[in-house]
């Protein structure tokens, strides 16, 4: 029986619980509090700071497992880069360092001649502003290491006050212990997309029907699958997926982020693991990006990938700080037709945290029956 070490057990990480106990394994889910979703489902639950190398390295060595498998961006990747060379990292440690750094894939993207936005690093706030006035132009700064919008700000071009700001929130919000800042030209893009790209060792790398997304402050709001076709421009997104996955090597599901505008697909970000927006494969897929990030980092074959049915999703936002929470009306959410409500039973919340989900058949219908939702706090 393989034993699987979570890294990060938020409702990304109980989908995949779920995904890898259908295929018989053994999981540890761990996080930095009690209670976290994938821990309801797990075999077994550890509660610790995993930006702590000690206390990391010490939990690996105890778990033992097969596969540690990494979910979130808060980790110590250098002890999971020493200990690679007596167990294996999913999908890898380089690819894990790379990524939870927007500096070191952003870069490694530019080295393979990739199409990005224009960027610079700060890493104070004087060179945050001598790159803002430079730039002349709209533009986005944000922490190299964060999640989920965390930290990031937009600014129009000549707004000192705004970018002193922006580098303020940057450094509350960052990830880790690195105060450095990406500052990038604003893309006026025409919509988002994540590719889900999926490497195996027994067979060629595959994708999953394109999903487009829409984020507000930098987090992820909704997704859609099936209703729209990017023609000739989807084989440009897998072309450059598959040459940023080819090079970060390693197996298993990525989310690789674009923008599109016009005819450019300009690479954004990438994720090692399954993406958030993703989550609307539970709905449309045959199988979903948790299945299929779990077959390939078993190297269990993936037969086939399937659309069965067209679909959107809409998350479900806390609005402020409680101790304890309940969301209310999911009965006349699941009411409607084609409609599924899921609630990711986090144990408290905070403001803008995601406490669940609305899959509908599209986006006006996940529109409509998020609005039905409320939440009391208490």
């Amino acid at each position: 029986m393989t034993k699987i070490m979570l890294l990060g057990s938020g409702e990304l990480g109980r989908e995949l619980t779920i995904s890898l106990k259908r295929l018989g394994c053994t999981v540890v889910a761990c996080d930095r509090y009690e209670k976290a979703p994938a821990m309801q489902v797990a075999d077994e639950a550890l509660v610790f700071d995993m930006l702590d190398a000690a206390q990391l390295r010490a939990h690996v060595q105890s778990v033992d497992p097969d596969l540690v498998v990494p979910e979130i961006e808060a980790i110590n990747t250098q002890v999971l880069i020493e200990l690679e060379a007596s167990r294996t990292i999913v999908p890898s440690a380089r690819a894990v360092d790379l990524t939870m750094n927007r500096d070191r894939i952003r870069d490694r993207a530019a080295e393979l001649g990739l199409p990005t936005a224009k960027y610079q690093y700060a890493q104070s706030l004087e060179a945050l502003l001598k790159s803002y006035h430079e730039m002349k132009r709209k533009t986005v700064v944000k922490p190299v290491m964060s999640s989920s919008g965390k930290g990031q700000s937009t600014l129009d071009a000549g707004d000192e006050k705004a970018a002193r700001a922006a580098w303020q929130n940057a450094v509350e919000n960052m990830r880790g212990d690195r105060p450095k800042v990406i500052i990038e030209e604003f893309i006026d893009f025409d919509y988002e997309i994540t590719l889900l790209t999926i490497r195996q060792r027994n067979g060629e790398t595959v994708f999953c029907p394109v999903l487009r997304h829409e984020q507000v402050d930098g987090d992820f709001k909704r997704s859609e699958q099936g209703t729209f076709d990017m023609g000739a421009l989807e084989a440009q997104a897998q072309d450059i997926a598959r040459r940023i996955t080819d090079d970060l090597q390693g197996y298993g599901l990525f989310g690789v982020e674009f923008f599109v505008r016009g005819q450019e697909v300009i690479f954004s970000e990438l994720s090692p693991r399954p993406h958030d927006t993703g989550l609307l494969t539970l709905y449309t897929q045959n199988l979903s990006e948790f299945d299929l990030h779990a077959r390939a980092i078993l190297h269990l074959p993936i037969s086939d990938i399937r659309l069965l049915r067209s679909g959107a999703c809409h998350t479900i936002n806390a609005e402020q700080v409680a101790e304890s929470y309940t969301i209310e009306n999911i009965d006349k959410v699941e009411s409607m037709l084609e409609v599924e409500a899921m609630h990711f039973n986090k144990p408290s919340a905070y403001l803008n945290r995601r406490l669940g989900i609305i899959f509908a058949p599209d986006a006006a219908t996940a529109e409509a029956a998020r609005r039905h939702i409320t939440i009391s706090y208490r």
